[in-house]
């Protein structure tokens, strides 16, 4: 087993945050998670700590962060997002945060059709959000904030981000692999396990990339 390591979770009464959190939990790690609703987390664990409260306000945002070895980020409220950027502005609480705790590593997940900092989308992705996907546009923009802040505001920080192209709930489909063109869409579990992977991988760092199955 791998060093037991302490997981700062935002997110993890998510679809792919409750898989998360499980996968994290059987690896024997800790986990300390801040959820709205603790009854929506359906299992529980002496190695699972949980919060009740809101990122619009956190008022012992240091206290929450202590202690932590990596911290995840696997945010989303799309009406929410329509009328106001709350991941960034709970990101740049955040990060202040780690730094005076001394904690380095955060994985945020966005969406793969966020842009990139200073990049395009392809024409393809392109499209998707500004046709089928218009409805999240709130939330993709939101996304490209807070990249943009890491990417200008946190490089002290060891940041990655991971677009992923989230479906549905379903079993695994295989083994996403980090990309900087190609994208899967996979299921909860399948981005779950990638994150948990990603968040302990040192070449992402300062990463903005998506992700799509292995071929072959």
């Amino acid at each position: 087993m791998n060093q037991q390591k302490t997981f700062l979770v935002f997110g993890a009464s998510g679809q792919t945050g409750q898989h998360f959190v499980s996968l994290a939990l059987k690896e024997g790690h800790k986990v300390r998670a801040l959820v709205r609703n603790p009854a929506k987390l359906t299992f529980t664990s002496p190695n699972l700590e949980v919060q009740q409260g809101a990122i619009m306000d956190v008022p012992k945002l240091d206290e929450l962060v202590k202690g932590a070895d990596f911290v995840i980020s696997m945010l989303g409220d799309a009406e929410m997002q329509k009328k106001e950027k709350i991941n960034t502005a709970f990101v740049q609480k955040l990060v202040p945060a780690m730094r005076r705790q001394g904690v380095k590593r955060f994985l945020y997940q966005a969406g793969g059709l966020s842009a990139p900092p200073n990049q395009p989308l392809s024409p393809v992705l392109w499209t998707i959000r500004n046709t089928i996907a218009r409805g999240y546009i709130g939330q993709h923009e939101d996304n490209e904030a807070v990249m943009q802040y890491l990417a200008e505001a946190a490089s002290d920080v060891e940041w990655m981000v991971h677009r992923a192209g989230i479906g549905s709930n379903g079993p695994s489909k295989g083994v996403l692999q980090r990309s900087k063109k190609d994208i899967s869409i996979a299921p909860f579990v399948d981005c779950a396990a990638y994150n948990y992977r990603l968040i302990m991988d040192p070449s992402a760092i300062h990463t903005c990339d998506l992700s799509c199955y292995k071929k072959g």
